[in-house]
């Protein structure tokens, strides 16, 4: 039972993570060319919120009960686009960081061709 469970959350999430537009945004901003537009995310977070108020006062002005579910899902998703900005700041500087490191590896690693002045002197006599 646990492993159907399981299996089906799976399946549903990558249905989901594939179609719906906020993950499809955060997925395109957690690449490393997309890490530095981040702070973009706090944009889409606004029309979310619209969107709640507005099914919020159609609910109070007598509109039907489903509407409960979009005000959930707009705030779900204004939270979500309000998290991207700092989660991405905090992956751009983590990847700066590792990027600086192989740079820095790599210069370390570079062999010393011996016309660099580095080889024996020769004795003269």
């Amino acid at each position: 039972m646990i492993r159907t469970t399981w299996t089906l959350s799976q399946k549903t999430a990558r249905i989901l993570r594939a179609w719906l537009p906020t993950n499809v945004l955060r997925d395109a901003i957690y690449t490393r060319r997309g890490l530095k537009w981040g702070r973009t995310g706090d944009v889409f977070a606004d029309p979310y919120l619209y969107a709640a108020a507005m099914c919020r006062e159609l609910i109070e002005a007598g509109g039907p009960g489903w509407l409960h579910l979009l005000v959930i899902l707009c705030i779900w998703n204004t939270f979500k686009m309000l998290w991207i900005g700092p989660v991405s700041l905090a992956k751009l500087i983590r990847v700066r960081f590792q990027e600086q490191a192989a740079r820095r590896h790599r210069v370390d690693a570079r062999p010393v061709a011996p016309s660099q002045g580095l080889s024996e002197p020769s004795i003269q006599r």
